[in-house]
């Protein structure tokens, strides 16, 4: 990757075109039983945004009996009204009001853009570029690759787009009734069919893909979808925590974090590691 190629590559990558592509129907939905073979894709406009790692909350509405769900504030290490009001009732709650606050889906993701060379449930998503969102089962594998004991083997090639590449097998298998990732793994360096200059062209900017909600914002929702009060009477509303929820719709490896966990912003090491790794490549 050389100077003139990045900041052609930067040039063409328009403000105007990653809003109306980012959108979460761009996000690759992984099913127990199949395989996925992608390449991941280096953000050349921002290397340290290569990954968005994020935290997020969801429930089933008491208003409305939808799945609701939003990004955390404290993905950016700002207060969250939500991971307040169940911090309260783990202190404070009944113990009913704790049983029921343990069916509230908390989570914690990466996104980041891939090229996909295999997709057979939806082949129509080979050789475009889209988002894998992906759990803690999957980030172990891909931080070994990075610095850990697979590193020497792998390391840049992972964000390698010639034929010096290596691509990332996802393996989706179904353990006690939930999907695990534990088998998924690099394989050797193969060429994928297409330029880099493409593929880098048609990277979403993964921090505007989601809708971020406000610290006020995401107290309305509480009220409404969780406590079944309406804007005119959440004056009296108690921010405690109770809950009714179903499983998320989307079927990634995570267990739900616990109550206690501290959330931290954006994994430093990840952005740095993968800064180096692409200034490794030019």
């Amino acid at each position: 990757m050389t100077t003139s190629m990045f900041e052609s590559i930067r040039g063409a990558l328009s403000k105007s075109t990653q809003a109306s592509n980012n959108s979460t129907s761009n996000i690759m939905r992984l099913r127990p039983g199949n395989t996925y073979v992608v390449r991941l894709v280096p953000y050349v406009k921002d290397p340290s945004k290569t990954f968005f790692h994020y935290y997020s909350h969801g429930w089933v509405s008491e208003a409305t009996g939808q799945y609701q769900s939003a990004i955390s504030p404290q993905t950016w290490g700002d207060r969250d009204p939500i991971a307040e009001a169940r911090f309260r009732i783990t202190r404070t709650g009944s113990e009913d009001e704790k049983e029921k606050a343990k069916m509230l889906n908390r989570k914690e993701n990466w996104l980041i853009n891939v090229f996909v060379v295999k997709d057979n449930e939806n082949p129509e998503n080979e050789g475009k570029v889209k988002i894998l969102r992906f759990g803690r089962q999957l980030h172990k594998i891909i931080m070994e690759a990075i610095e850990g004991e697979d590193a020497e083997e792998f390391g840049e090639k992972i964000f390698d787009l010639t034929d010096s590449g290596c691509n990332l097998r996802i393996k989706v298998e179904e353990q006690g009734g939930f999907p695990t990732y534990v088998s998924s793994r690099f394989a050797s360096s193969s060429d994928i069919d297409a330029t880099p200059d493409s593929v880098y062209s048609e990277a979403f900017d993964l921090e505007n893909v989601f809708p971020v909600k406000s610290y006020d914002e995401l107290e309305v929702m509480l009220n409404e979808h969780y406590y079944n009060k309406r804007e005119s009477d959440t004056s009296t509303a108690v921010v405690s925590e109770t809950v009714t929820s179903t499983t998320t719709p989307d079927t990634d490896d995570d267990d739900d974090l616990d109550f206690d966990t501290v959330s931290t912003p954006a994994g430093k090491v990840d952005e740095d590691k993968v800064k180096n790794l692409l200034d490794s490549l030019d």
